[in-house]
C-alpha cells in the first residue's frame, strides 16, 4: 500500500551546517502540519460534522430535494414499530 502524500524524503541528511537547519526546520513544518491536520479530522465538532453530513446526504440530494426511496421505507419501518410497541402495551395492560 502506497502514499501517494508522501513526500520524498532522504534516508541521509547530509550537507552544511545551514542545509541541514533548512532541512530539519522543513520537516519540523511538514510534522506540525500534519500534527495539525490529525487533530482537526480527530475532533469531535469535525467527527460530528462528517456524520450529520454522512445522514444528510442519504435522506437529501445534492440539489436539496428529498429521496423518497430512502425516506419511505424509515418512515414504514417507524410506524411499524410504534405499532407494534402500542399492540404490546395493550396485550400487557389487558
Amino acid at each position: 500500500m502506497t502514499n501517494d502524500f508522501r513526500p520524498d524524503v532522504p534516508t541521509t541528511i547530509t550537507g552544511t551546517p545551514d542545509q541541514l537547519v533548512t532541512q530539519i526546520d522543513e520537516v519540523r513544518n511538514r510534522l506540525a502540519a500534519n500534527v495539525d491536520q490529525l487533530v482537526y479530522r480527530a475532533s469531535p465538532k469535525t467527527v460530528a460534522r462528517r456524520g450529520l453530513a454522512d445522514v444528510k446526504a442519504r435522506f437529501v440530494t445534492p440539489s436539496g430535494e428529498p429521496r423518497m426511496e430512502t425516506i419511505v421505507p424509515v418512515v414504514g419501518g417507524l410506524v411499524a414499530f410504534i405499532g407494534l410497541v402500542v399492540v404490546i402495551r395493550k396485550i400487557v395492560s389487558d
